[in-house]
Protein backbone atom coordinates (compact mmCIF):
# COMPACT_ATOMS: atom_id res chain seq x y z
CA UNK A 1 0.00 0.00 0.00
CA UNK A 2 1.49 3.70 -0.95
CA UNK A 3 -0.15 6.81 0.53
CA UNK A 4 1.04 9.77 -1.06
CA UNK A 5 0.49 13.43 -0.12
CA UNK A 6 2.62 16.51 -1.04
CA UNK A 7 5.84 16.16 0.39
CA UNK A 8 6.65 12.10 0.91
CA UNK A 9 5.63 8.66 -0.24
CA UNK A 10 4.90 6.16 2.64
CA UNK A 11 4.78 2.82 2.27
CA UNK A 12 2.82 0.19 4.82
CA UNK A 13 3.04 -3.61 4.55
CA UNK A 14 0.09 -5.55 5.09
CA UNK A 15 -0.09 -8.03 8.10
CA UNK A 16 -1.26 -11.11 7.80
CA UNK A 17 -3.26 -13.30 10.23
CA UNK A 18 -2.80 -17.21 10.16
CA UNK A 19 -6.30 -18.67 11.16
CA UNK A 20 -6.65 -20.91 14.70
CA UNK A 21 -6.07 -24.53 13.42
CA UNK A 22 -5.04 -27.78 14.84
CA UNK A 23 -3.95 -31.25 13.78
CA UNK A 24 -3.40 -34.64 15.39
CA UNK A 25 -0.34 -36.54 14.77
CA UNK A 26 -0.70 -39.49 13.38
CA UNK A 27 -4.19 -38.55 11.93
CA UNK A 28 -7.43 -40.37 12.31
CA UNK A 29 -6.35 -44.28 13.21
CA UNK A 30 -3.12 -45.57 14.63
CA UNK A 31 -1.92 -49.34 14.83
CA UNK A 32 0.03 -50.11 17.94
CA UNK A 33 1.59 -53.00 19.12
CA UNK A 34 0.78 -54.07 22.94
CA UNK A 35 4.12 -53.06 24.84
CA UNK A 36 5.47 -50.90 22.97
CA UNK A 37 5.67 -47.11 23.48
CA UNK A 38 2.78 -44.53 21.40
CA UNK A 39 2.67 -41.10 21.60
CA UNK A 40 -0.17 -38.72 20.28
CA UNK A 41 0.72 -35.31 19.59
CA UNK A 42 -2.23 -32.29 19.45
CA UNK A 43 -0.69 -29.45 17.35
CA UNK A 44 -1.68 -26.12 16.68
CA UNK A 45 -1.53 -22.52 15.00
CA UNK A 46 -2.82 -19.35 14.76
CA UNK A 47 -2.87 -18.98 18.78
CA UNK A 48 -0.42 -17.88 20.66
CA UNK A 49 -1.65 -19.18 24.18
CA UNK A 50 -3.76 -22.21 23.12
CA UNK A 51 -4.90 -24.57 25.88
CA UNK A 52 -5.10 -28.36 25.85
CA UNK A 53 -7.24 -31.19 26.83
CA UNK A 54 -7.49 -34.81 26.41
CA UNK A 55 -9.97 -37.49 27.15
CA UNK A 56 -11.43 -40.65 25.44
CA UNK A 57 -14.52 -40.61 23.74
CA UNK A 58 -16.48 -42.84 26.40
CA UNK A 59 -14.61 -40.83 29.45
CA UNK A 60 -12.75 -44.35 30.16
CA UNK A 61 -8.82 -43.49 31.74
CA UNK A 62 -6.32 -41.92 29.37
CA UNK A 63 -3.54 -44.93 30.33
CA UNK A 64 -1.15 -42.16 29.59
CA UNK A 65 0.84 -39.32 30.10
CA UNK A 66 0.09 -35.93 28.98
CA UNK A 67 2.25 -33.05 28.74
CA UNK A 68 1.61 -29.55 27.46
CA UNK A 69 3.67 -27.33 25.38
CA UNK A 70 3.17 -23.53 23.77
CA UNK A 71 1.57 -24.87 20.77
CA UNK A 72 1.60 -28.37 21.58
CA UNK A 73 0.49 -31.29 23.53
CA UNK A 74 1.23 -35.10 23.91
CA UNK A 75 -0.21 -37.98 24.99
CA UNK A 76 2.50 -40.72 25.76
CA UNK A 77 1.24 -44.34 26.34
CA UNK A 78 4.76 -46.41 27.72
CA UNK A 79 4.04 -49.01 27.62
CA UNK A 80 1.10 -49.50 25.12
CA UNK A 81 -1.58 -51.74 26.93
CA UNK A 82 -5.21 -53.12 26.19
CA UNK A 83 -6.55 -50.17 28.09
CA UNK A 84 -5.34 -47.79 25.40
CA UNK A 85 -7.69 -49.45 22.77
CA UNK A 86 -9.93 -46.13 22.32
CA UNK A 87 -11.00 -42.89 20.58
CA UNK A 88 -8.88 -40.23 21.88
CA UNK A 89 -10.05 -36.75 21.47
CA UNK A 90 -8.05 -32.88 21.72
CA UNK A 91 -9.76 -30.51 22.42
CA UNK A 92 -7.55 -26.71 21.93
CA UNK A 93 -8.88 -23.82 23.25
CA UNK A 94 -7.92 -20.57 21.83
CA UNK A 95 -9.33 -18.05 24.42
CA UNK A 96 -13.00 -17.47 25.46
CA UNK A 97 -14.15 -17.62 22.15
CA UNK A 98 -12.71 -20.17 19.53
CA UNK A 99 -12.88 -23.97 20.55
CA UNK A 100 -11.60 -26.83 18.02
CA UNK A 101 -11.58 -30.65 18.41
CA UNK A 102 -10.36 -33.38 16.73
CA UNK A 103 -10.05 -37.46 17.33
CA UNK A 104 -7.76 -40.62 16.28
CA UNK A 105 -8.81 -43.97 16.92
CA UNK A 106 -5.81 -46.53 18.81
CA UNK A 107 -6.08 -50.12 17.78
CA UNK A 108 -3.83 -52.47 19.41
CA UNK A 109 -2.54 -55.83 18.57
CA UNK A 110 -0.15 -58.29 20.45
CA UNK A 111 1.91 -60.92 17.96
CA UNK A 112 5.86 -60.20 19.48
CA UNK A 113 7.81 -63.28 18.93
CA UNK A 114 8.10 -66.78 17.06
CA UNK A 115 5.79 -69.99 18.16
CA UNK A 116 7.98 -72.17 20.60
CA UNK A 117 8.22 -75.82 20.04
CA UNK A 118 8.25 -78.33 22.54
CA UNK A 119 8.77 -82.15 21.74
CA UNK A 120 8.08 -84.58 24.20
CA UNK A 121 9.39 -87.35 25.07
CA UNK A 122 13.16 -85.25 24.88
CA UNK A 123 14.85 -88.97 24.34
CA UNK A 124 12.46 -90.05 21.07
CA UNK A 125 12.19 -93.98 21.21
CA UNK A 126 10.79 -95.70 17.67
CA UNK A 127 7.42 -97.21 18.20
CA UNK A 128 6.30 -94.79 21.07
CA UNK A 129 4.41 -91.76 20.76
CA UNK A 130 5.87 -88.17 20.11
CA UNK A 131 3.75 -85.34 21.48
CA UNK A 132 4.18 -81.76 19.53
CA UNK A 133 3.44 -78.67 21.73
CA UNK A 134 3.38 -75.29 20.13
CA UNK A 135 3.16 -72.39 22.09
CA UNK A 136 2.55 -68.50 20.48
CA UNK A 137 3.37 -66.14 23.40
CA UNK A 138 1.47 -63.09 23.80
CA UNK A 139 -1.22 -63.16 21.42
CA UNK A 140 -4.30 -60.63 20.97
CA UNK A 141 -6.64 -60.26 19.95
CA UNK A 142 -6.53 -64.24 20.19
CA UNK A 143 -9.76 -64.66 18.38
CA UNK A 144 -8.08 -64.16 15.60
CA UNK A 145 -5.14 -66.84 15.49
CA UNK A 146 -4.88 -69.95 13.67
CA UNK A 147 -2.45 -72.07 13.65
CA UNK A 148 -0.77 -75.30 11.65
CA UNK A 149 1.14 -77.90 12.35
CA UNK A 150 3.42 -79.68 9.78
CA UNK A 151 5.79 -82.29 9.06
CA UNK A 152 7.95 -81.66 6.65
CA UNK A 153 5.30 -80.31 3.88
CA UNK A 154 1.99 -82.84 5.69
CA UNK A 155 -0.25 -80.79 7.40
CA UNK A 156 -0.47 -82.67 10.59
CA UNK A 157 -3.11 -80.64 12.54
CA UNK A 158 -4.99 -77.21 12.00
CA UNK A 159 -6.46 -75.42 14.97
CA UNK A 160 -7.94 -71.59 15.39
CA UNK A 161 -9.07 -69.17 18.10
CA UNK A 162 -12.29 -67.58 16.58
CA UNK A 163 -14.51 -68.58 19.51
CA UNK A 164 -11.63 -67.07 22.30
CA UNK A 165 -13.11 -64.05 24.26
CA UNK A 166 -10.01 -63.39 25.76
CA UNK A 167 -9.53 -59.51 26.84
CA UNK A 168 -6.05 -59.31 26.91
CA UNK A 169 -2.55 -60.61 25.67
CA UNK A 170 -2.57 -64.82 26.54
CA UNK A 171 -0.08 -67.90 25.17
CA UNK A 172 -1.86 -70.26 23.00
CA UNK A 173 -1.24 -73.69 22.85
CA UNK A 174 -2.01 -76.38 20.01
CA UNK A 175 -0.75 -79.94 21.06
CA UNK A 176 -0.84 -82.93 18.53
CA UNK A 177 0.57 -86.52 19.36
CA UNK A 178 1.77 -89.30 17.06
CA UNK A 179 3.72 -92.58 16.76
CA UNK A 180 7.62 -92.38 15.85
CA UNK A 181 9.17 -94.04 13.36
CA UNK A 182 12.49 -94.45 11.72
CA UNK A 183 11.37 -92.80 8.90
CA UNK A 184 10.74 -89.70 11.12
CA UNK A 185 14.33 -89.26 11.82
CA UNK A 186 15.24 -86.06 10.27
CA UNK A 187 12.06 -84.54 9.45
CA UNK A 188 11.40 -81.54 10.20
CA UNK A 189 7.87 -80.20 12.46
CA UNK A 190 6.99 -76.82 11.66
CA UNK A 191 4.74 -74.78 13.70
CA UNK A 192 3.04 -71.79 11.80
CA UNK A 193 1.09 -68.81 13.42
CA UNK A 194 -1.25 -66.36 11.68
CA UNK A 195 -2.87 -63.11 12.91
CA UNK A 196 -4.83 -61.77 9.69
CA UNK A 197 -6.95 -59.50 11.21
CA UNK A 198 -8.41 -56.94 8.16
CA UNK A 199 -8.40 -53.35 7.80
CA UNK A 200 -5.04 -53.71 10.10
CA UNK A 201 -1.64 -52.49 8.63
CA UNK A 202 1.02 -54.57 10.78
CA UNK A 203 3.64 -56.74 10.12
CA UNK A 204 4.50 -59.64 10.34
CA UNK A 205 1.16 -61.65 10.33
CA UNK A 206 2.28 -64.33 10.19
CA UNK A 207 5.70 -66.13 11.93
CA UNK A 208 6.94 -70.01 12.01
CA UNK A 209 9.11 -71.91 14.12
CA UNK A 210 10.58 -75.58 13.10
CA UNK A 211 12.47 -78.14 14.76
CA UNK A 212 14.51 -81.73 13.42
CA UNK A 213 12.76 -84.95 14.91
CA UNK A 214 16.57 -86.76 15.66
CA UNK A 215 16.88 -89.66 17.81
CA UNK A 216 19.07 -89.65 20.71
CA UNK A 217 22.63 -91.30 20.39
CA UNK A 218 25.97 -90.90 21.21
CA UNK A 219 28.92 -89.36 21.96
CA UNK A 220 30.94 -91.57 19.61
CA UNK A 221 34.42 -91.26 16.85
CA UNK A 222 35.36 -89.03 19.47
CA UNK A 223 38.68 -87.75 18.39
CA UNK A 224 40.82 -84.63 19.11
CA UNK A 225 42.50 -82.16 16.29
CA UNK A 226 45.92 -79.93 16.50
CA UNK A 227 45.57 -76.51 14.40
CA UNK A 228 48.54 -75.86 13.75
CA UNK A 229 49.11 -79.69 12.83
CA UNK A 230 52.90 -79.29 13.06
CA UNK A 231 54.87 -79.71 16.11
CA UNK A 232 53.69 -76.99 18.49
CA UNK A 233 56.71 -74.32 19.15
CA UNK A 234 56.96 -72.07 22.34
CA UNK A 235 55.03 -69.03 21.75
CA UNK A 236 52.95 -70.45 18.77
CA UNK A 237 48.96 -70.44 19.23
CA UNK A 238 47.85 -73.61 19.89
CA UNK A 239 43.96 -74.92 19.10
CA UNK A 240 42.60 -78.16 20.62
CA UNK A 241 39.17 -79.08 18.75
CA UNK A 242 36.92 -82.37 20.16
CA UNK A 243 35.40 -83.53 17.68
CA UNK A 244 32.08 -86.19 18.09
CA UNK A 245 28.73 -87.49 16.95
CA UNK A 246 26.05 -86.82 19.75
CA UNK A 247 22.43 -86.11 19.52
CA UNK A 248 21.56 -83.57 21.25
CA UNK A 249 24.58 -81.80 21.67
CA UNK A 250 27.35 -82.92 24.44
CA UNK A 251 28.84 -81.48 27.29
CA UNK A 252 32.41 -81.45 26.29
CA UNK A 253 34.83 -81.10 29.33
CA UNK A 254 39.06 -80.31 29.02
CA UNK A 255 40.95 -81.73 31.72
CA UNK A 256 44.84 -82.58 31.73
CA UNK A 257 47.45 -85.21 33.30
CA UNK A 258 49.80 -83.11 35.29
CA UNK A 259 53.67 -84.35 36.54
CA UNK A 260 52.01 -85.46 39.25
CA UNK A 261 49.70 -87.22 38.18
CA UNK A 262 46.98 -85.51 39.16
CA UNK A 263 44.08 -84.28 37.12
CA UNK A 264 43.64 -80.37 35.85
CA UNK A 265 40.05 -79.13 35.04
CA UNK A 266 40.69 -76.89 32.12
CA UNK A 267 37.78 -75.63 30.53
CA UNK A 268 33.88 -76.76 29.22
CA UNK A 269 34.19 -76.02 25.55
CA UNK A 270 34.48 -77.92 22.36
CA UNK A 271 37.58 -75.78 21.54
CA UNK A 272 40.57 -75.66 24.18
CA UNK A 273 42.52 -72.40 23.18
CA UNK A 274 46.53 -71.49 24.04
CA UNK A 275 46.89 -68.49 22.54
CA UNK A 276 50.91 -68.22 23.44
CA UNK A 277 51.98 -71.77 24.40
CA UNK A 278 54.53 -72.87 27.01
CA UNK A 279 56.91 -75.57 27.67
CA UNK A 280 54.94 -76.27 30.58
CA UNK A 281 51.82 -76.83 28.17
CA UNK A 282 53.18 -80.05 27.06
CA UNK A 283 51.27 -82.59 28.43
CA UNK A 284 48.57 -85.62 27.67
CA UNK A 285 45.26 -83.87 27.29
CA UNK A 286 41.92 -85.38 27.61
CA UNK A 287 38.75 -84.63 26.17
CA UNK A 288 35.41 -86.09 28.16
CA UNK A 289 31.94 -85.96 26.01
CA UNK A 290 28.96 -86.40 28.10
CA UNK A 291 25.22 -87.36 26.66
CA UNK A 292 23.03 -85.84 29.53
CA UNK A 293 20.19 -87.69 27.25
CA UNK A 294 21.84 -90.94 26.36
CA UNK A 295 23.81 -91.09 30.14
CA UNK A 296 27.13 -92.20 27.97
CA UNK A 297 30.60 -90.60 28.04
CA UNK A 298 33.30 -91.01 25.73
CA UNK A 299 37.12 -90.00 25.83
CA UNK A 300 39.40 -88.94 23.50
CA UNK A 301 43.48 -87.97 24.20
CA UNK A 302 46.14 -86.12 22.58
CA UNK A 303 49.89 -85.79 23.85
CA UNK A 304 51.35 -81.97 23.35
CA UNK A 305 54.92 -81.37 22.93
CA UNK A 306 56.20 -78.11 22.99
CA UNK A 307 59.75 -77.41 21.40
CA UNK A 308 62.03 -74.55 21.70
CA UNK A 309 65.15 -72.92 22.43
CA UNK A 310 66.01 -73.18 26.35
CA UNK A 311 64.61 -70.27 29.06
CA UNK A 312 66.85 -70.22 32.31
CA UNK A 313 63.74 -70.07 35.05
CA UNK A 314 66.64 -69.66 37.73
CA UNK A 315 70.32 -68.61 38.16
CA UNK A 316 71.39 -68.57 42.41
CA UNK A 317 74.11 -68.84 44.58
CA UNK A 318 73.55 -70.72 47.76
CA UNK A 319 74.09 -69.47 50.77
CA UNK A 320 74.09 -66.17 48.77
CA UNK A 321 75.77 -63.68 46.25
CA UNK A 322 77.88 -62.26 48.92
CA UNK A 323 79.91 -64.47 50.97
CA UNK A 324 83.80 -65.09 53.29
CA UNK A 325 86.47 -66.66 52.52
CA UNK A 326 86.63 -70.07 53.28
CA UNK A 327 82.82 -70.56 52.69
CA UNK A 328 81.52 -73.35 50.64
CA UNK A 329 79.53 -71.92 47.60
CA UNK A 330 77.12 -73.72 45.17
CA UNK A 331 76.12 -72.13 41.71
CA UNK A 332 72.97 -73.27 40.46
CA UNK A 333 71.52 -72.98 37.19
CA UNK A 334 67.77 -74.52 36.00
CA UNK A 335 66.48 -74.06 32.28
CA UNK A 336 63.22 -75.58 30.14
CA UNK A 337 63.10 -75.99 26.79
CA UNK A 338 62.29 -79.11 24.56
CA UNK A 339 64.72 -81.12 23.91
CA UNK A 340 66.44 -80.97 26.92
CA UNK A 341 68.83 -78.38 26.70
CA UNK A 342 73.11 -78.86 27.94
CA UNK A 343 73.76 -76.51 30.20
CA UNK A 344 77.36 -74.53 31.36
CA UNK A 345 78.16 -73.01 34.35
CA UNK A 346 81.03 -70.94 34.01
CA UNK A 347 83.39 -68.02 35.06
CA UNK A 348 82.82 -65.08 32.94
CA UNK A 349 85.88 -63.91 31.62
CA UNK A 350 87.99 -62.55 28.10
CA UNK A 351 91.26 -64.84 29.63
CA UNK A 352 92.27 -68.13 28.04
CA UNK A 353 92.14 -69.74 31.77
CA UNK A 354 88.04 -70.03 31.97
CA UNK A 355 88.36 -70.84 35.98
CA UNK A 356 85.77 -72.74 37.12
CA UNK A 357 83.18 -74.78 34.92
CA UNK A 358 81.02 -77.39 35.04
CA UNK A 359 78.78 -79.06 32.73
CA UNK A 360 75.90 -79.44 34.78
CA UNK A 361 72.84 -77.13 36.57
CA UNK A 362 75.87 -76.93 40.16
CA UNK A 363 78.69 -75.77 40.29
CA UNK A 364 80.73 -76.21 43.94
CA UNK A 365 83.11 -73.85 44.75
CA UNK A 366 84.86 -75.24 48.33
CA UNK A 367 86.20 -72.91 50.27
CA UNK A 368 86.60 -69.54 48.44
CA UNK A 369 89.33 -66.92 48.20
CA UNK A 370 88.85 -63.71 46.64
CA UNK A 371 90.49 -65.40 43.51
CA UNK A 372 86.92 -67.11 43.16
CA UNK A 373 84.95 -63.55 43.20
CA UNK A 374 83.75 -61.91 39.79
CA UNK A 375 80.85 -62.79 37.20
CA UNK A 376 79.29 -66.37 36.83
CA UNK A 377 77.41 -67.37 33.92
CA UNK A 378 75.09 -70.45 32.95
CA UNK A 379 74.67 -71.17 28.77
CA UNK A 380 71.64 -73.52 27.78
CA UNK A 381 71.60 -74.58 24.60
CA UNK A 382 69.83 -77.43 22.34
CA UNK A 383 69.21 -77.81 18.80
CA UNK A 384 66.99 -74.52 18.40
CA UNK A 385 69.02 -72.31 20.07
CA UNK A 386 70.46 -71.01 23.49
CA UNK A 387 70.28 -68.59 26.10
CA UNK A 388 72.62 -66.91 28.69
CA UNK A 389 72.14 -65.58 32.22
CA UNK A 390 74.93 -63.97 34.25
CA UNK A 391 75.40 -63.43 37.96
CA UNK A 392 77.95 -61.93 40.53
CA UNK A 393 79.67 -63.27 43.53
CA UNK A 394 80.96 -61.11 46.01
CA UNK A 395 84.07 -62.55 48.24
CA UNK A 396 84.57 -60.73 51.07
CA UNK A 397 87.52 -60.70 52.87
CA UNK A 398 90.08 -58.96 55.83
CA UNK A 399 92.87 -56.73 55.19
CA UNK A 400 95.54 -58.43 53.77
CA UNK A 401 100.02 -57.60 52.94
CA UNK A 402 99.92 -54.57 54.52
CA UNK A 403 102.84 -52.83 53.86
CA UNK A 404 104.19 -49.88 56.29
CA UNK A 405 106.98 -47.37 54.94
CA UNK A 406 108.74 -44.79 56.86
CA UNK A 407 110.73 -42.27 55.64
CA UNK A 408 113.23 -41.20 55.84
CA UNK A 409 113.64 -43.61 58.61
CA UNK A 410 112.09 -44.59 61.60
CA UNK A 411 115.18 -43.00 63.68
CA UNK A 412 115.23 -39.10 62.73
CA UNK A 413 116.78 -36.20 64.61
CA UNK A 414 114.75 -33.51 65.94
CA UNK A 415 113.38 -30.73 63.32
CA UNK A 416 113.15 -33.12 60.65
CA UNK A 417 109.73 -34.48 58.68
CA UNK A 418 108.77 -38.01 59.10
CA UNK A 419 106.46 -39.57 56.56
CA UNK A 420 104.61 -42.85 56.87
CA UNK A 421 103.18 -44.70 54.24
CA UNK A 422 101.39 -48.29 53.84
CA UNK A 423 99.71 -50.80 51.37
CA UNK A 424 96.78 -53.65 51.54
CA UNK A 425 93.89 -55.03 49.48
CA UNK A 426 90.82 -56.08 51.10
CA UNK A 427 87.29 -56.68 50.05
CA UNK A 428 85.05 -54.35 51.40
CA UNK A 429 87.72 -51.95 51.30
CA UNK A 430 89.23 -51.01 54.74
CA UNK A 431 89.21 -48.03 56.98
CA UNK A 432 92.11 -47.18 59.46
CA UNK A 433 92.95 -45.68 62.88
CA UNK A 434 96.68 -45.20 64.35
CA UNK A 435 96.86 -44.73 67.94
CA UNK A 436 100.30 -43.48 70.24
CA UNK A 437 100.58 -45.76 72.69
CA UNK A 438 101.50 -43.52 75.84
CA UNK A 439 101.90 -44.66 79.53
CA UNK A 440 98.95 -43.31 81.42
CA UNK A 441 96.67 -43.71 77.70
CA UNK A 442 96.30 -43.92 74.21
CA UNK A 443 96.03 -41.19 71.80
CA UNK A 444 93.65 -42.33 69.16
CA UNK A 445 93.96 -40.61 65.74
CA UNK A 446 90.80 -41.10 62.87
CA UNK A 447 91.47 -41.28 59.37
CA UNK A 448 90.30 -38.30 57.29
CA UNK A 449 91.68 -38.14 54.08
CA UNK A 450 94.81 -41.02 53.91
CA UNK A 451 98.34 -38.99 54.39
CA UNK A 452 99.73 -38.89 57.83
CA UNK A 453 103.47 -36.88 58.31
CA UNK A 454 104.91 -35.42 61.14
CA UNK A 455 106.13 -32.17 61.00
CA UNK A 456 109.23 -30.64 62.89
CA UNK A 457 109.75 -33.97 65.05
CA UNK A 458 110.78 -33.23 68.80
CA UNK A 459 111.88 -36.04 71.66
CA UNK A 460 108.27 -35.73 72.53
CA UNK A 461 106.55 -37.53 69.03
CA UNK A 462 109.66 -40.81 70.29
CA UNK A 463 107.28 -43.87 71.16
CA UNK A 464 105.60 -46.70 69.66
CA UNK A 465 102.42 -46.26 67.50
CA UNK A 466 99.88 -49.49 66.24
CA UNK A 467 98.10 -49.12 62.70
CA UNK A 468 94.88 -50.86 62.72
CA UNK A 469 93.42 -51.84 59.30
CA UNK A 470 90.32 -53.18 59.70
CA UNK A 471 86.79 -53.62 57.28
CA UNK A 472 83.52 -56.36 58.24
CA UNK A 473 85.64 -59.10 58.01
CA UNK A 474 88.28 -58.46 60.09
CA UNK A 475 91.45 -56.40 60.94
CA UNK A 476 95.04 -56.33 60.94
CA UNK A 477 97.84 -53.99 63.39
CA UNK A 478 100.87 -52.90 62.47
CA UNK A 479 103.45 -51.34 64.97
CA UNK A 480 105.79 -48.37 64.19
CA UNK A 481 108.59 -47.36 66.59
CA UNK A 482 109.76 -43.94 65.88
CA UNK A 483 113.20 -42.84 67.84
CA UNK A 484 113.98 -38.76 68.07
CA UNK A 485 117.17 -38.03 68.44
CA UNK A 486 117.94 -34.44 70.50
CA UNK A 487 119.69 -31.46 69.10
CA UNK A 488 120.60 -28.23 71.11
CA UNK A 489 117.14 -26.51 71.17
CA UNK A 490 115.20 -24.44 73.92
CA UNK A 491 113.86 -27.18 76.53
CA UNK A 492 110.64 -25.87 77.10
CA UNK A 493 109.73 -25.16 73.24
CA UNK A 494 106.68 -26.90 71.71
CA UNK A 495 107.04 -28.21 67.80
CA UNK A 496 102.96 -28.88 65.97
CA UNK A 497 103.16 -32.75 65.46
CA UNK A 498 101.14 -33.69 62.13
CA UNK A 499 101.07 -37.55 61.58
CA UNK A 500 99.88 -38.26 57.99
CA UNK A 501 98.67 -41.48 56.66
CA UNK A 502 98.25 -42.64 53.32
CA UNK A 503 96.51 -46.13 51.88
CA UNK A 504 96.56 -46.78 48.24
CA UNK A 505 95.00 -49.86 46.66
CA UNK A 506 98.02 -52.44 46.03
CA UNK A 507 98.60 -52.20 42.43
CA UNK A 508 101.80 -53.95 42.11
CA UNK A 509 100.44 -57.48 43.54
CA UNK A 510 102.36 -60.01 40.73
CA UNK A 511 99.51 -61.94 40.23
CA UNK A 512 97.02 -61.01 37.62
CA UNK A 513 93.92 -62.17 38.92
CA UNK A 514 94.88 -60.15 41.91
CA UNK A 515 95.26 -56.94 40.01
CA UNK A 516 91.81 -57.75 38.64
CA UNK A 517 90.37 -58.01 41.64
CA UNK A 518 91.65 -55.07 43.70
CA UNK A 519 91.59 -52.75 40.50
CA UNK A 520 87.18 -53.38 41.43
CA UNK A 521 86.95 -53.90 44.52
CA UNK A 522 89.75 -51.65 46.49
CA UNK A 523 88.71 -48.34 47.61
CA UNK A 524 90.41 -46.83 51.00
CA UNK A 525 90.48 -43.61 51.74
CA UNK A 526 91.52 -41.30 55.63
CA UNK A 527 93.18 -38.49 56.40
CA UNK A 528 94.89 -38.56 60.10
CA UNK A 529 96.29 -35.08 61.85
CA UNK A 530 98.17 -35.48 64.62
CA UNK A 531 99.14 -32.49 65.89
CA UNK A 532 95.25 -31.49 65.99
CA UNK A 533 94.78 -34.66 67.83
CA UNK A 534 97.33 -33.96 70.58
CA UNK A 535 96.54 -30.82 71.54
CA UNK A 536 93.13 -32.09 71.86
CA UNK A 537 94.72 -34.77 74.10
CA UNK A 538 97.13 -33.15 76.29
Amino acid sequence: IIVENATEFMYVLPIVVKAFEMEIIPANRIVAQIGETLVLTCNTTGCASPSFSWRTQMDNPLGGTVNNHRTYSTLTMNPVSVVNSHDYLCTVFCGEQEKKEKSIKVELYSFPSDPIIEIRPSSLVYGERVTVICKIPDVYPSDHLEVILKKDERVLHEENFYEDDSTNTETKTVTYSFKYTAEDIGKEITCVAKLPIANMDFEPKERVTSQKLNANFGPQNTIITVSPDNPPMEGDSLNLTCVTESNPSPQIVWRKHLADESIQHLIENNVLSIPHARFNDSGLYICEVINLATNRTEEATVDIVIQGAPNIAELSIEPSTTVQEGENVSIQCSAESNPPPKIILRRKTGSADMGPYSEGRILVLPSVTFLHGGDYECVAENSFGESKSDITLNVEFPPQNITVLVYPSENVKEGENVTITCSTYSNPPSRMVLKKVLQEKEIILPSVNGTFILYNVTKNDTGRYLLDVFNEVGNNIKVIEIAVVGRLEKPDQMIPLIIAFSCVAAIAVPVAAILIYVSRKAKINGSYSLVKALRLKV
